[in-house]
C-alpha cells in the first residue's frame, strides 16, 4: 500500500501505521490487501450457541488499554500473546499524542482517526474486516457501534469510565482491560459467561 508521505510520530488528519516505525496510510479499502500476512484464527466454543470463529481483534486505545495517553501495564504482555493467533488492531484519536511512542513496541496495527465521527470512522474499519470475525474491546460513545456490531464485543469500565451506551452494546463487561483480554486467551472464561 502506497505511504502518504508522513513521518511516524508526526500528527495528522489520520492514518494507519503498522508499529513500530510505519509511514501513515490511510484506512484500508480491501480486505485482502490489508490481510497480507494473516494471523491463524481462533476458535472459541460456546455451550449452546455457535462458536465464534476469530481473526481480528480490535482496541480503542485511551479508556481502554491506556490510561491518560499512557499503556497500562501488563497489556503489552498480553498483546503478544494474542498476536499469535488474530490480527492486533488499535484505533485511536490519540487524544494525549502519545500512541506511536506508547505502541512503538508493541505488535498491532495502529489507525489514528481523524475529527469528525469516529463512531462511524471506527465501525466502518470493523466491516472492513468482517464484523464475524472480529472481537473489540472499548469503553466510549465512539466505541458503541463497534462494540455492538463485532461477533464479539467486550467493554471495559476503568478509572475513566464508560459510556453507558457503549457497556449496553458489549456482549460482555469487565472492570480492568486485563480481564478482557485475558478472557479472549482463556476462552473457557468467555465461555462460562457467555454460554446460552
Amino acid at each position: 500500500m502506497p505511504s502518504s508521505g508522513t513521518e511516524p510520530g508526526h500528527r495528522t488528519g489520520g492514518g494507519m501505521d503498522t508499529v513500530p516505525h510505519a509511514p501513515l496510510r490511510p484506512i484500508p479499502a480491501s480486505v485482502p490487501e490489508f490481510r497480507e500476512d494473516r494471523a491463524s484464527m481462533l476458535k472459541i466454543e460456546i455451550p449452546g450457541c455457535e462458536p465464534l470463529h476469530l481473526s481480528d481483534l480490535v482496541l480503542d486505545y485511551n479508556g481502554t488499554i491506556a490510561a491518560s495517553g499512557r499503556l497500562i501495564d501488563g497489556v503489552k504482555e498480553r498483546l503478544e500473546v494474542l498476536s499469535q493467533s488474530l490480527d492486533i488492531h488499535v484505533l485511536t484519536a490519540d487524544t494525549f499524542g502519545s500512541v506511536r511512542s506508547e505502541l512503538s513496541e508493541a505488535v498491532c496495527r495502529l489507525y489514528v482517526i481523524p475529527p469528525g465521527n469516529q463512531a462511524q470512522a471506527k465501525v466502518d474499519y470493523v466491516r472492513r474486516l468482517g464484523c464475524e470475525g472480529v472481537v473489540c474491546v472499548g469503553n466510549g460513545r465512539n466505541d458503541t457501534l463497534m462494540l455492538g456490531e463485532a461477533a464479539l464485543g467486550i467493554a471495559v469500565i476503568q478509572s475513566e469510565g464508560a459510556f453507558s451506551r457503549a457497556v449496553l452494546s458489549a456482549d460482555v463487561v469487565t472492570t480492568d482491560i486485563l480481564d478482557a483480554l485475558d478472557l479472549v486467551i482463556h476462552p473457557l472464561r468467555l465461555a462460562a459467561t457467555l454460554r446460552a
